[in-house]
């Protein structure tokens, strides 16, 4: 992830004049819509998985659920996932994970979206169950199969490896380089 760090901190350093010029020549209008999305990252032929995730990316990124990401719901996302504190980055990975919306996120939300991202990035690493399956026996202390926000930001600050996996498996860096060097 090192040779990430120069290209991010590059990606900052720029002013918000050069930002605003590139995402209007990417897109004209000045909104750009999922279908927009998928393509500036080059994702055909997912699985159904991997295209819900992208869908939920989409939904939490667009604040105002208009349909379409605007500058300014693009660069509160990008700063968000380049420098955000790490509990706005918890109550973002919550909002994704929480598919149903109901303010829990259940081990099925949970795998689902661990399988999707990895159909995207084409890492395999570890197993999507098995991942669960240890957040699940570490963080709910209750037992009811379900995660609030509050657990989830007190179990995965209560515990390192935990807050280490789930950095490692929603470091969206690569698709955050590919829509700035596309943009």
């Amino acid at each position: 992830m090192g040779n990430h760090g120069s290209n991010l901190d590059d990606i900052l350093a720029e002013d918000m004049h050069h930002w605003y010029n590139k995402f209007m020549r990417e897109s004209p209008s000045g909104l750009i819509t999922l279908f927009e999305l998928k393509a500036i990252l080059g994702l055909k032929r997912m699985t159904e998985d991997a295209n819900g995730y992208v869908d939920q990316v989409f939904m939490t990124f667009d604040m105002d659920g208009d349909g379409y990401i605007d500058f300014v719901e693009y660069i509160a996302a990008i700063s968000l996932m380049l420098k955000g504190e790490i509990n706005q980055k918890l109550k973002w990975y919550f909002k994704l994970f929480d598919q149903d919306g109901n303010g829990k996120i259940d081990r099925d939300e949970l795998e689902t979206i661990f399988s999707a991202i990895q159909d995207i990035t084409r890492n395999r690493d570890t197993d999507p169950e098995q991942i669960v399956s240890v957040i699940y026996e570490r963080i709910d202390t209750k037992g009811e199969g379900e995660l609030t926000l509050e657990e989830f930001i007190e179990g995965a600050k209560n515990h390192p490896d935990i807050m280490e996996t789930l950095k490692t498996m929603m470091d969206l860096t690569p698709v955050l380089i590919i829509i700035i060097e596309g943009l």
